[in-house]
């Protein structure tokens, strides 16, 4: 697989490329660790690339002053949640006529909305969890026949602000703490079982991965501060259940629009169904990430990896 994934561009022909990263959303710190990942991936490939952390040092500078303030060519974006992966970086960057990685306005936008994103789905006959949108005026006893359920904000990233609820008093408090980070916050049917994510470069899907963790779902911890979270390769699953997994991965990421790169997440049910979670269309890139640990299996090093995902900018 590697050799159809790698490329033998010259690094030169891509010129010179901001690596954006930071921002102001929860998921800043992600961000930080993954441009200064991706950053130093791009020189140690070659690539003239340099950082921009949007919001950081420069202060009260907007967005496209910041852009504007340097010269570039393209850009990768490693700017996970909102404002730069729901479609607002890409915007700016179109108008100002620069190719960037990842997925365009719609898609992002999409990806970022995770209620939309389910609908859309269904739309298309994509297995997803059913789930119910919640507010303050909601009746939490009448909603007790939905348990057990993942309360979840409709916009927020890396897991943050998930909970999940047993009890008509979990379901409300989990409401909450969620709706202190998002106007709009559902409840998603819990599905039971094994946790899988596929990473997606250039429209395929690369080795599929299982998720073990000790805590009670795949939580912010886990992803990014535990060390005792497990990413097995060895999945479990037969030739023919891997092969359906990559598939409706693939099918998932092409119906959002998705571009470039990003990550499935998905359930397996006790009854062996897979169940599509949610698309990241700028998945991290830190030490514990997952896009990177798939390329490696695949036979990508993160330099290559980070090259391919910049040849894909549009």
């Amino acid at each position: 697989m590697s050799s159809m994934l790698s490329s033998d561009r010259n690094p030169e022909s891509f010129g010179r490329v901001a690596v954006l990263f930071g921002g102001r959303s929860s998921e800043r710190a992600v961000s930080l660790k993954s441009g200064a990942a991706v950053l130093q991936g791009l020189l140690n490939a070659g690539v003239d690339a340099f950082g921009i952390d949007l919001y950081g040092e420069q202060g009260a500078e907007s967005p496209i002053q910041q852009l504007q303030a340097q010269p570039f060519d393209r850009v990768f974006i490693a700017l996970p949640g909102p404002e730069g992966e729901d479609g607002t970086v890409q915007g700016a960057l179109q108008i100002l006529g620069k190719p960037y990685t990842g997925s365009g306005v719609m898609a992002s936008a999409l990806g970022m909305d995770k209620v939309r994103c389910k609908q859309l789905w269904a739309s298309q006959n994509l297995p997803t969890p059913n789930y119910q949108l919640l507010d303050e005026d909601s009746d939490w006893l009448s909603l007790a026949t939905l348990l057990p359920v993942m309360v979840k904000p409709d916009h927020e990233g890396s897991s943050i602000g998930i909970a999940r609820a047993d009890t008509p008093e979990q379901l409300q408090a989990a409401y909450l703490e969620a709706s202190r980070l998002d106007r709009c916050v559902f409840a998603e049917r819990l599905i039971q079982g094994a946790e899988f994510t596929v990473a997606i470069l250039d429209g395929k899907a690369l080795p599929v991965i299982r998720l073990e963790t000790t805590h009670q779902f795949y939580d912010y911890d886990a992803k990014y501060l535990s060390d005792d979270t497990h990413y097995h390769f060895e999945t479990g699953l037969d030739a023919a259940k891997d092969a359906e997994i990559r598939l409706l991965s693939e099918q998932a990421f092409a119906a959002v629009g998705c571009s470039g790169w990003g990550r499935v997440d998905l359930m397996q049910d006790q009854q062996g169904h897979f169940w599509l979670l949610e698309v990241n269309t700028v998945p991290g890139m830190t030490d514990h990430s997952l896009v990177p640990m798939a390329a490696r299996k695949a036979g990508l090093s993160f330099e290559q990896l980070v090259v391919k995902v910049l040849e894909t900018a549009c």
